[in-house]
């Protein structure tokens, strides 16, 4: 199972994390991963970036997420991932 939180606090909220999260709904649908992948808020992460949401995948974080990286983000990071965990 692969636990993907997105940060919700104040500055990744004013960075877009409410979309950010609705792109990562779509994409768990639109692969059918409802039954592998765990979506949840979280407050601040503590590694804030000037750019972009901070997203953690498991034990990993990542920064500066946003929707023009959101694609690329996802396929590396969350389906891969789920692939990995497949094997």
């Amino acid at each position: 199972m692969l636990i993907v939180q997105v940060c919700v606090g104040s500055a990744c909220h004013l960075k877009g994390s409410a979309e950010i999260v609705s792109l990562l709904e779509s994409a768990i649908a639109e692969h059918h991963l409802e039954d592998e992948v765990v979506l949840t808020g979280s407050f601040c992460i503590g590694k804030c970036n000037r750019t972009g949401v901070t997203v953690q995948v498991n034990d990993e974080v990542h920064i500066g997420v946003t929707t023009e990286n959101f694609r690329e983000f996802f396929k590396k990071n969350v389906l891969d991932a789920v692939e990995g965990e497949r094997k």
